[in-house]
């Protein structure tokens, strides 16, 4: 839209079956989102208006809710459906606060998609090997690219509170600072697209696939959650003792009912169960424990005003909108239900065949369609649409030989 147009008011309007487009382009029968197929209105948020500071041109961004022309959030935007999980927070005068972790791996262009990533050429001619994890001069080969990234993240209003490499090979992880959860949805999905811009402006590839290297630990987004009281903004899961209270607890017994129904919410791409398949730490399970990494929900070790839940589950392709309203919607029926959580765990641990969680995308989009509970806090019109988007994007790869069959498979008799 023109400046002109955008200051003036002017009305944007999309049609309704986009927020259902999958990955490849296409949409599912026009039945999951009205078969007229009538517009949305997109409104922008006015505290999420940017200037684009890696543009030669003047441009901007407006992150937009999608609403319906009557007035309400269209129940199939992301975004609306975390703003209605934290309405509900307010109704019991608490206010949910979220961080989000974010991994990502920085790689050469890789023009030949059969052909593996590779890590960039650094200012010493060489590719990183994988032994520069948590290394102060490991990306030094990289700092052209990380100042800009910096600057521009201060320019958009990005606070951060720690960057690192990480594990894999040319990974690297940044942690924002804990806040508003729509605040940190928005932080987070603007932090993506400001990663890939300023990436193509130093000839590189940033890449947020959950396992885009084989033998390599994959890219999380895990989200920490603690709940405060609205009026005061003390953490309602420490007594005043410094003690866990029943709502700590109910929180988690509420992730434990909720985690294995929305995986495929956390985990939304075949690539996804690549990360869960092969665990470096990366749980699929829906144990909980005091700082043990291998729990999908672990409670990190902190001070009383601190304490909070990390949720493990969610990897670096999800969407941070929908992976934040899961996980708090999750909590907030464990407190409205006052589940008990299962006894937590610690040190090396089997996983009970009742906390264990699908490990496919087919197995858990089959699962998040037969949820009552997904339909009773994101109603059926997401449900139904979300599993029929992804499952399209399912059946398009297994349309195709991936070279492992034909490699392994080709010379069996």
């Amino acid at each position: 839209m023109t400046a002109e147009g955008f200051l003036e008011g002017r009305r944007l309007q999309m049609a309704r079956g986009v927020l259902l487009q999958c990955i490849m382009g296409g949409y599912p029968p026009a039945r999951f989102y009205g078969s007229d197929d009538g517009d949305l209105a997109l409104n922008a948020d006015p505290q999420q208006i940017h200037r684009l500071p890696w543009s030669s041109q003047p441009r901007a961004l407006a992150i937009c809710d999608a609403d319906e022309l009557s007035g309400e959030s269209s129940r199939l935007s992301t975004r609306g459906q975390l703003k209605e999980v934290i309405a509900r927070y307010a109704a019991r005068g608490l206010a949910p606060v979220v961080a989000t972790e974010l991994e990502f791996f920085v790689f050469a262009p890789n023009t030949d998609p059969t052909q593996p990533f590779q890590p960039p050429l650094g200012l010493d001619g060489r590719r990183e090997d994988g032994h520069s994890a948590f290394s102060v001069s490991s990306n030094n080969g990289l700092r052209p690219f990380f100042s800009e990234v910096y600057a521009c993240m201060a320019a958009l209003g990005l606070p951060r509170d720690t960057f690192m490499h990480e594990m894999g090979v040319s990974q690297f992880e940044i942690n924002l600072l804990h806040g508003d959860p729509l605040l940190l949805a928005d932080q987070t999905f603007l932090f993506k697209h400001l990663l890939k811009e300023v990436a193509l402006r130093h000839g590189l590839t940033v890449v947020c696939m959950a396992k885009p290297l084989a033998h390599t630990p994959g890219s999380s987004m895990h989200i920490h959650q603690s709940l405060v009281e609205s009026a005061s903004g003390r953490n309602v899961f420490s007594d005043e003792a410094g003690e866990p209270t029943a709502m700590f607890r109910h929180f988690i017994g509420g992730l434990q009912a909720g985690m294995a129904d929305f995986t495929a919410l956390f985990a939304p791409n075949v690539n996804s169960y690549q990360r869960l398949c092969h665990p470096y730490a990366s749980p699929n399970n829906a144990c909980w424990s005091h700082d043990n990494r291998a729990a999908g929900l672990r409670i990190p070790a902190s001070s009383p005003v601190a304490r909070r839940v990390e949720n493990r589950l969610p990897g670096a392709d999800a969407n941070p909108y929908l992976a934040i309203a899961a996980s708090l919607a999750a909590g907030l029926h464990g407190i409205e239900n006052e589940l008990e959580p299962t006894p937590a765990i610690q040190g090396e641990f089997a996983v009970p065949d009742s906390l264990s969680l699908p490990c496919t995308l087919h197995a858990a989009l089959e699962r998040l369609k037969r949820s009552q509970l997904a339909k009773e806090l994101f109603g059926n019109e997401f449900v139904e649409g979300y599993v029929a988007s992804k499952t399209m994007e399912l059946t398009s790869f297994f349309d195709e030989i991936t070279p492992w069959e034909r490699r392994v498979l080709a010379a069996q008799a």
